[in-house]
């Protein structure tokens, strides 16, 4: 036991006698720990905000859409955008025929309309305020309870609501709070891209945006007939099915044969829309997120190649530089594994410091970012700084090996005799 303490005491003393050598080849170890570090912490914080982001409209919603975002890449766009657009038909039916289905709500958006500006214009009184909404929003009365919205103060909107095609809103508490600092929203009649609405609710803040965004809580809804009456031309839906508790997997084979069947969609061909889940949009950003680490942990591992290819070199000089100090150990009884064991610490000691600064410059970075960048979630995962230790530990033993070997090699005459 006091034989290894001596080694790795000789180690360090070694390394803290060659500083500059000994900083340039933990450069390597030092970026490459650093980079898993902050790749992790980021994939991670990542997929805790897509999760919590998703999450929050309940685990039994089904989302219907025309086409998933992700499938519109070149060469199929076209194909897709040829797909006929969902309709407010195709909700009542699956209410009607779904069993599965507890209630429906559709949602139409008025980005894409004829006139519509990226933004939405509001203005209360004469004062206009910039509130990031790209669309007004049509829905049906069942969507707060599908959505999971909860209301801050006043209502929603009833089945009259909508019949009678009233110039009411439900906003955003972003929304809420940038029209009216100091006071209750309710009752306040706004104008929202030229058209007069009055407020009758607001809806509480949300959970789980993504990237740290308000966008989640910057929106204008108005009933869904009302909707229909201002912007007559839009024929995009969206639906949203709530499933019965336990029910799900059976809520969305129900909703896709019924479809297919509106829709005549033909055995040989796939959907003519798309169907999803929380859990399955949350399922395919994680394979997305794997395949991302590997590509970047690929990257990293070109700093850790680097840093034990240096660490390589340093043990080859040092055994040329100690070969008389070698010889004379073996004189006095040194076994071969001894001297080994003498230079992997070493090693090891090298690529262990290394590891160890990279894991605090991770975290030093990982702070930076969140203080320049708050809106970027992350989250070190306590697995990255194993892995970190390990691979460093690892590259150590690896890239260390042949230099001890090959000092262990050295003949104790021939090495006595060295110049």
């Amino acid at each position: 036991m006091n034989y290894i303490v001596e080694n790795w005491k000789m180690a360090f003393g070694h390394l803290a006698s060659q500083r500059m050598r000994t900083a340039l080849t933990m450069l390597g170890i030092i970026v490459g720990t650093a980079i898993v570090m902050v790749i992790a912490a980021v994939l991670t914080g990542l997929d805790r905000s897509v999760a919590s982001l998703l999450q929050r409209f309940g685990t039994q919603t089904v989302m219907v859409a025309k086409i998933f975002p992700g499938e519109q890449r070149e060469g199929r766009n076209r194909e897709l955008m040829r797909r006929e657009p969902l309709s407010i038909e195709e909700a009542q039916a699956i209410a009607l025929s779904c069993p599965a289905v507890e209630r429906v709500a559709a949602v139409v958006y008025s980005e894409g309309a004829r006139g519509q500006s990226e933004y939405l214009t509001i203005r209360y009184r004469s004062e206009e305020a910039f509130i990031p909404v790209h669309h007004l929003s049509g829905v049906t009365q069942e969507y707060p309870r599908v959505a999971n919205l909860d209301m801050k103060e006043g209502r929603f909107f009833t089945e009259s609501d909508s019949l009678h095609r009233a110039r009411l809103a439900v906003v955003g508490y972003e929304v809420a709070q940038a029209l009216f600092p100091q006071g209750s929203a309710l009752g306040k009649n706004i104008d929202v891209n030229g058209q007069p609405l009055q407020i009758v609710g607001v809806v509480d803040r949300r959970k789980g945006n993504f990237f740290g965004s308000e966008a989640a809580d910057q929106f204008v809804i108005v009933p869904y007939e009302t909707f229909r009456k201002l912007y007559p031309s839009v024929r995009e839906h969206f639906l949203m099915a709530q499933a019965r508790p336990g029910e799900l997997d059976q809520a969305v084979d129900q909703i896709r044969l019924l479809l297919r069947r509106l829709r005549r969609d033909s055995p040989s061909e796939p959907d003519s829309f798309y169907v999803s889940t929380a859990q399955s949009i949350i399922d395919q950003f994680r394979a997305i997120t794997r395949a991302v680490t590997v590509v970047m942990l690929l990257l990293s591992s070109i700093g850790l190649l680097v840093g034990g290819i240096g660490v390589m070199n340093i043990l080859l000089v040092s055994v040329a530089e100690r070969t008389r100090e070698i010889g004379l150990r073996k004189c006095l009884g040194a076994r071969r594994r001894d001297i080994v064991q003498q230079f992997l610490l070493e090693a090891i000691a090298l690529t262990g410091s290394g590891g160890i600064l990279g894991l605090l410059t991770g975290f030093a970075v990982g702070w930076l970012l969140r203080w320049l960048y708050p809106s970027i979630p992350s989250a070190v995962p306590l697995w990255s700084v194993g892995l970190g230790l390990l691979v460093s530990l690892v590259t150590g033993i690896f890239f260390g090996l042949w230099p001890a070997i090959k000092a262990s090699r050295l003949e104790p005459v021939v090495a006595l005799h060295h110049e």
